[in-house]
Formats: structure tokens, sequence, C-alpha cells
């Protein structure tokens, strides 16, 4: 149940990272949600999204003895979604198998020993061979790892010196935009994700690394299109000159 449990709230997950609106935590006859209905595997999975935080209620709705809940995914939503489906968090796994299965081989070959004696010689080249071939493929993934950070520290064009968040926030971008998501991403949002790893980060040193970010051309900056009054969370707004900056992308 476990599993089908992480599973349906994956999918549920890919839905609200892909639709950067508001939606319903569970569909309600015709109307879409994220949630297929309240009952059995999707009350637990909806369930744990929210105690997990990784959907935010934006609003409720009483309709009756019902209330509905509007929801978005925060930041662990979309972290938490790439750290399941991401090909480097598979490597990762990959690594550790090979390494718990080379570890057990000794263990392996002393009870064959002892169970069949006759058999010591081919056995002991037999587990030699598998060694070496998990050996091989152990490094083969270790190369491909390095490959990947490498390739992360490669795209801050330089800004690391600068900005020590750098890497992060450019990382968390990719991961969003890989989730589906919209490639303009809020920057309340990118501001709330920073701050699950440098909780000192302030708004005006966001802002100040965001320039150095943009000099760099490591990132974009997009603006609010719609009037400034309609603003939401006018406190994370980045100005220059007449250009009110909101959204940032890779």
């Amino acid at each position: 149940m476990a599993d089908k449990t992480t599973d349906v709230l994956l999918d549920a997950l890919r839905r609200a990272v892909a639709e950067p609106a508001e939606q319903r935590l569970f569909r309600s006859g015709k109307l879409a949600g994220l949630f297929p209905g309240r009952t059995s595997v999707n009350a637990e999975a909806a369930a744990r999204a929210l105690q997990e935080g990784l959907l935010e209620v934006v609003r409720s709705e009483s309709r009756g003895k019902v209330t509905i809940d509007w929801v978005r995914p925060s930041p662990r939503g979309v972290l938490f979604l790439h750290e399941h489906e991401s090909p480097l968090r598979a490597l990762e796994d990959v690594r550790e198998l090979l390494r718990t299965s080379r570890e057990g081989v000794p263990v392996w070959l002393a009870q064959m020993r002892h169970d069949l004696q006759a058999l010591v010689t081919k056995l002991a080249d037999e587990a030699q061979r598998w060694t070496h071939n998990f050996s091989a493929l152990s490094q083969r993934v270790e190369e491909a790892l390095r490959r990947a950070e490498a390739g992360t520290l490669e795209k801050t064009n330089g800004s690391t010196a600068t900005v020590p968040w750098a890497v992060d926030a450019l990382t968390y971008l990719d991961r969003r935009q890989t989730g589906g998501a919209s490639r303009q991403c809020p920057l309340p949002e990118l501001f709330a994700a920073l701050r699950l790893q440098h909780d000192g980060l302030s708004v005006t040193g966001f802002h100040d690394g965001l320039r150095r970010l943009y000099d760099h051309r490591a990132l974009e900056l997009f603006p609010f299109q719609g009037p400034a009054n309609e603003l939401p969370q006018p406190e994370y707004a980045l100005l220059d000159g007449a250009t009110v900056f909101y959204y940032a992308g890779r």
C-alpha cells in the first residue's frame, strides 16, 4: 500500500507541477482535481502531500458539509518529484546496489565453499570475474555522476564566486522545468526553495544574487505583465528602472 500511495502521490505532483495555476485537491464529478477521489489510497496520498508540505492550500470553499481545497505545488513538492524520478537518483541507487553486492561476495563465496567443496575452484574464479565486473561498472557510474555534477557547475558561467547559492538556484530551475512546470519561475517560489538550504538568505541578498546571475547570463529575468496593483507578494519583485522583474528562468 505504501508503494501504491507513493505512485498516486507522484502522479498528482506531476499534474500539479505541469499546471502552474491552483487546482482542486480532489476531483468533483466532471470537475478535474489532482486526486480522483476522497477514499482509500487517494485520501492517504492527499493527506501525506499536505502533511509533508508537498502541496500547499491556496484557498478553501465550503459547500454544505463538503470543503473544497484549492492547492498548488510547493518547492518541497518539486524537489520530492525530482528525487523520485531523476536519472541522477537512479544512478545513485545503482551505485549503492553495486557496492552492497560487491561487499557481499566474500560471504557468499565462503558459504559456497562450505557447502560445495568440489566446486571451490570454479566458484572462486567466477566470484573474481563478477567482482571485476562490479568494480568496472561502479567506476562508470561514478564517472557519470561526476560529469553530471560538473555540467551543473558549468551552467553558472563562473558566478559561484560571488553568489554562493548559484548552483542551488539553477539546479532548482532545471528540476522544476524537467518536471513539466513553466519555464518562468515566480521569484517568491525560487526564494522559498533557496531558503530550504540557505536559511540565512535575505530578500536583499536574493536580489543582489539574481542581478549577478543575470549579468553572467546564467539565467533570464522576466517582467510582470499585469497591472502593478495585482502583483502578488511585491516584496520579492526585482526593480530595474521602470521594469518590474517577477520571474526567473534558465
